[in-house]
């Protein structure tokens, strides 16, 4: 008896001191899920630095900077040949890569042939608007200066001052941690399209809408405005072109009714549009959209740690987190959602290389027509069809996963793409018969080179003047940066700087 004793006290001993241990767990567990859910105030100064933020949220902090694992160069102009001859003339024409994860999407920028070689704060050739969707130091900048003056100038302008990448600030309010828009242009695009301002839209559409600051199709509108000096100057103001609805045809008709190109073609001398990334408007028209599921569902999903959840901020390829991604919503197994995901790309990628070589060639057939004498009167209507083609080609493809997002919308426009393009090339050959050429063959551009000498690209030259830019004005940047106080040169560490397609 008096053995049971003692094994009772011994087991009732230990059952204690586990519960004990237990609740100290769930006690510190809930201490911890208490300050998470408090809501810190990060400074005005220091909120445009993603840093800044890791005190407050460090598993979002933490997963954020996972995208820089996203760090692989795919060079799209070597994979897609015929793109250096569809943007001839235009900057993609020198250089383009797949997009990689938000943590060197400011580098890449910056890297970029498109951005030139300025060598000082005037010069260059691209508008301050290129730095719009880059950074947090965005909208600090836009609110100290004034929307107007921020759009007002060249690229170069503020170099030294736009020195974080996307993060926090762009999607967050630094006093309430909540979900929030602080660029203008956005609530102004809504409107247009008689939508809800963001600040009037439900909390699920909004974690659409924080993407949608800048996964949308856009343009530089120019903007007289006179400054409190009474200097008159031109705005370069990012403008979503939503007032006929946020379909590939309303935006089209949009910028036909204001005769707007986004420039003139280098080889066929069509006035071109040149789609950026229309990935809200056409994910709102595919079945997730239509179900209210959100960006940030698929993209951002929940990752439980204890009893901390938080949303993953690493924005990484959902069929890479499938059980957190997917399955909570299918009921298929993950290897049959992959096979329906490659099927889709399948589709999309095949009548994405019929419609891009029909019009490769209906701009270099364009340009034979001229060479022997056809008129512009003659070839009006080739290159209307040319400009309306390649623009819905170049929007089923741009916002680049649309062919998940709304594969049936993406199918469609790069079918009437693909047949308004064969449409200008038969008118090509009956103005190519009646100027005495029969059965003309377009020049071979199977290779980045050969299209890039198509296109009248001076490789070597840009890439020069590239490499001069980084090792003298780049520096002065980042120097001036750290001296503000604008930088903090530790949250750059193994982000290589040099790391671009043309200098391997």
């Amino acid at each position: 008896m008096k053995m049971n004793y003692k094994l009772l006290f011994a087991g009732s001993t230990l059952a204690i001191g586990v519960m004990a241990l237990l609740a100290g767990s769930v006690n510190e567990r809930e201490t911890e899920r208490i300050a998470l859910n408090a809501t810190p105030i990060i400074s005005e100064k220091d909120k445009n630095k993603n840093e800044s933020w890791e005190r407050y949220y460090p598993r979002q902090y933490s997963s954020w900077k996972k995208t820089k694992e996203g760090s692989e160069l795919r060079d799209m102009l070597k994979e897609k040949s015929q793109l250096p001859i569809l943007w001839a003339g235009y900057g993609f024409a020198k250089d383009y890569n797949a997009p990689r994860g938000h943590y060197y999407a400011l580098q890449d920028n910056v890297n970029t042939l498109r951005t030139g070689a300025p060598v000082d704060g005037k010069s260059g050739t691209m508008p301050t608007a290129c730095w719009t969707c880059k950074s947090p130091d965005v909208p600090r900048i836009q609110e100290r200066d004034g929307e107007l003056e921020y759009f007002t100038g060249k690229w170069a302008k503020y170099g030294s001052e736009i020195v974080n990448s996307i993060g926090c600030a762009n999607c967050h309010s630094n006093k309430t941690g909540q979900l929030t828009v602080r660029v203008p242009h956005l609530n102004r695009a809504l409107v247009s399209a008689g939508l809800p301002t963001f600040e009037e839209s439900t909390h699920q559409e909004k974690r659409n809408l924080v993407c949608a600051q800048c996964h949308t199709e856009y343009y530089f509108q120019k903007t007289p405005w006179t400054d409190k000096e009474g200097n008159k100057k031109i705005a370069k103001v990012v403008t979503l072109p939503w007032e006929n609805g946020l379909t590939a045809e309303g935006a089209e008709k949009y910028y036909d009714e204001r005769n707007f190109s986004d420039w003139t073609h280098k080889i066929s001398k069509t006035p071109m549009l040149k789609t950026q990334h229309p990935g809200y408007e056409l994910f709102k028209t595919g079945i997730h959209g239509q179900k209210g599921v959100s960006c940030a569902d698929c993209h951002m999903p929940y990752t439980q740690e204890g009893a901390v959840k938080y949303s993953d901020h690493q924005l990484q390829n959902p069929l890479d987190t499938m059980d957190r991604s997917c399955m909570p919503c299918h009921r298929e197994s993950e290897t049959k959602l992959r096979g329906i995901v490659l099927q889709k790309y399948k589709r999309k990628d095949q009548l994405h290389e019929l419609a891009m070589d029909n019009l490769a060639k209906a701009h270099l057939e364009t340009a034979k027509a001229m060479e022997v004498g056809a008129s512009d009167v003659e070839l009006k209507a080739v290159r209307a069809d040319i400009r309306s083609a390649q623009w819905k080609w170049d929007y089923a493809v741009a916002s680049h996963p649309a062919f998940f997002h709304a594969p049936e919308e993406t199918l469609r426009l790069l079918a009437v793409a693909n047949e308004t393009a064969m449409q200008a090339r038969i008118k090509l050959v009956s103005i190519l018969a009646q100027h005495g050429v029969i059965n003309y063959m377009a020049p071979d551009f199977s290779t980045k080179e050969q299209a890039q000498a198509l296109a009248g690209v001076p490789l070597s030259k840009l890439v020069e003047a590239k490499k001069q830019f980084k090792a003298t004005l780049e520096k002065e940047w980042h120097k001036q940066a750290i001296k503000n106080g604008n930088l903090n040169i530790s949250s750059r560490k193994g982000l290589d700087e040099a790391k671009t397609s043309y200098s391997k």
